[in-house]
């Protein structure tokens, strides 16, 4: 799958580490919102300062749907199924991440993430 763009927080390093990961198995093109053309994708500096955003054709995914969409895209069939089970329980995990990025629980997280990429 190809031409997906990714606009992220490139001040956030579970972002970075993420964006890292993803590129493993996964052709995209990544933006940090501090630094993208917001403009051009329909997006505002305080919707990207909140959410992820995953750009693919004529399609825009934020936030879990974002994640879910990249997840799936990479080839994580098994992650894409439980976020799309947990639903509402999966965005509120998400929102509380996004919402906490210089928490401690978010940067565990930031160096499992950068530990298997």
């Amino acid at each position: 799958m190809s031409g997906i763009t990714v606009i992220f927080d490139g001040n956030c390093q579970l972002c970075i580490n993420s964006i890292n990961w993803l590129s493993k198995k996964l052709t995209f093109d990544a933006i940090a919102y501090q630094s993208a053309p917001l403009a051009k994708f329909g997006l505002t500096i305080a919707q990207c300062e909140k959410q992820v955003y995953a750009i693919s054709g004529d399609k825009k995914y934020g936030g879990i749907t974002a994640v879910t969409f990249l997840l799936n895209a990479r080839g994580n069939k098994v992650s894409t199924f439980l976020l799309r089970v947990l639903g509402p329980i999966g965005a509120l995990g998400y929102k509380m991440i996004a919402g906490n990025r210089q928490s401690v629980l978010v940067s565990v997280l930031s160096r499992f993430i950068k530990r298997i990429t």
